[in-house]
């Protein structure tokens, strides 16, 4: 008699809604509960997933009985199978998903104390998750022609029309949460340190733990490969994971390079308060005893202070470079192969990590300036406070010569040796090429410069001459071929005080290259004007 009655259909309809599955209200009361157990909606979604494995296990049992029945009962099982599975998916399964997925309001984010929009999209992911495995269990349970996968996809649009967004708006919100914990970190560890470390100039000798961690950036990797995985979960199609793929990837390039450059940014304020407090110290020459010592007990503090910054900075600069090994590493492993299916995605999202990269680049090169500037600042401090007159003239230049280097230089070799150690494990590649290159151009000018205020004797001369080869095996160690002969040439140079007058034309022709500087030093002999040099000079100039 079934197949008369609208062939079946209105009997199909009826015996699939009479279920108690689908009347019972004690079942459907206790359905929220198996899922959210005594936690309520602050259940995490580690607990939801336990809970909704539990009850898609009962809900798929119940089916499989109720296969069993209409298998026997109905001539067209499948139809009926049809119609009951497709009730269990969009009253059943959707009511406890309508209770579950509470999607928040942009407008007023949930706080991040509570689980924040991550709660949400956690959820979101483990429900869509265990909805899968249930569809493909009533699938192999028999589900006649119902388009299954289609319809447990219906119940998840809205979501997934949104995602994205959330998504984004999710990452900004742990970013500015883990900034803001950062920044009270940083406010605790300065107000603990009190006035008595502010005097000791604790300000300049700020923590790189506080300016930059790499195990910062891991957190920021983390997140975004959390979202990569909901994403590739959510969506199929190539394109479409492409494009959210690279527009979640392009959320963790701000972050890194926004927190990299702020750090950076932080190390170098530390730099520019050792040069304030340099700026502080200069005095005028007619000054009293009081005076020049109080001025001297404060460059060696700005000293201090510029090499703490230094060192400061340069570890912040290897923390950066870590990072984006790191971060490239990740790109790498994670997000190229999601974007290579689809045409262009993958060089444009590498084009997204180069702008990034430079951003951090161009902060680090600025530091980077400003840290040879202190540099050469102590340099030039100490040839100044240590260099004396004498150490390359003497009215007693018949004696034995000194053969040792001059204070000065020990003072600036060993200086050198000290503050640059860490530059030497900090820098890498390019970074380290350009800086030790920029830095030896520097203390070649600045050496040129300090030497043209002095005479220079026979003796002195030999003197200089060992000034220089310190200096010139010093900056060996920078690998810098360039900056090597720039220190053989001054080596040569030294020697327009050594050779008698009659000898200097020989010295042009062998070493022109010379000829510039060596015509400036040779009026710094002792002897410029009562051996008749400049005459001479004009006759070798003319020749």
């Amino acid at each position: 008699m079934i197949p008369q009655f609208n062939r079946g259909t209105s009997a199909m309809q009826h015996y699939v809604a009479t279920r108690p599955m689908f009347i019972d209200v004690e079942i459907m009361n206790t359905d929220i509960q198996v899922v959210l157990g005594d936690d309520g909606p602050q259940a995490d979604s580690s607990s939801i997933a336990e809970g909704l494995s539990i009850l898609y296990k009962e809900i798929a049992d119940t089916v499989r009985k109720e296969a069993t029945t209409i298998m026997a009962v109905f001539p067209s099982p499948n139809e009926v199978m049809s119609i009951l599975v497709q009730r269990v998916l969009e009253q059943r399964v959707t009511a406890i998903l309508d209770k579950l997925l509470i999607r928040p309001s942009l407008a007023s984010l949930p706080p991040v104390e509570e689980g924040g929009l991550l709660h949400y999209l956690r959820v979101l992911s483990v429900a869509y998750d265990k909805t899968e495995e249930l569809a493909k269990e009533l699938q192999s349970i028999g589900c006649g022609d119902l388009d299954i996968e289609g319809l447990t996809e219906s119940i998840y649009v809205s979501h997934k029309d949104e995602y994205t967004e959330f998504e984004h708006a999710s990452l900004r919100q742990l970013y500015q949460s883990k900034m803001a914990e950062l920044r009270a970190e940083a406010k605790q560890q300065s107000e603990s340190t009190g006035s008595i470390g502010r005097a000791k100039g604790a300000s300049l000798n700020t923590s790189p733990q506080q300016l930059i961690s790499v195990t910062v950036v891991t957190e920021f990797v983390r997140w975004n490969e959390e979202a990569i995985s909901r994403c590739t979960l959510l969506f199929s199609q190539p394109t479409t994971v492409a494009a959210n793929v690279r527009s979640i990837f392009a959320c963790l390039l701000d972050q890194v390079s926004q927190y990299l450059t702020v750090g950076l940014d932080g190390a170098r304020e530390s730099l520019n308060e050792a040069a304030a407090m340099r700026d502080r110290y200069v005095i005028g020459t007619s000054v009293s005893r009081r005076v020049a010592a109080a001025a001297a007990s404060a460059a060696e503090a700005a000293a201090a202070a510029g090499e703490s910054s230094f060192r400061s900075f340069m570890i912040a600069v290897q923390r950066c470079a870590s990072s984006v090994a790191y971060l490239q590493q990740y790109f790498s492993n994670t997000i190229s192969r999601l974007l290579l299916p689809v045409d262009g995605a993958h060089p444009s999202a590498c084009e997204d990590m180069g702008s990034a990269v430079s951003v951090v680049e161009a902060a680090a090169h600025k530091g980077l300036l400003q840290c040879i500037d202190t540099v050469m600042c102590e340099v030039e401090r100490l040839l100044s406070s240590e260099q004396k007159a004498t150490d390359y003239w003497s009215p007693d230049d018949g004696a034995a010569p000194d053969h040792r280097p001059t204070n000065a230089c020990i003072r600036i070799v060993a200086y050198l040796s000290r503050v640059l150690e860490v530059a030497f494990s900090a820098l890498e590649g390019l970074n380290k090429q350009s800086f030790l290159t920029e830095l030896g151009n520097r203390l070649h000018k600045g050496l040129l410069n300090h030497w043209q205020k002095f005479t220079f004797s026979p003796s002195g001369g030999l003197r200089l001459k060992r000034d220089i080869t310190e200096y010139g095996e010093f900056v060996r160690s920078f690998n810098a071929p360039s900056i090597d002969e720039k220190f053989e040439l001054l080596g040569i140079m030294a020697n327009v005080f050594i050779v008698a007058p009659e000898s200097l034309a020989s010295l042009f022709e062998g070493t022109p290259s010379i000829r510039k500087d060596a015509l400036r030093f040779i009026q710094l002999r002792d002897d410029y004007k009562t051996a008749k040099i400049a005459s001479m000079l004009n006759s070798i100039m003319s020749e």
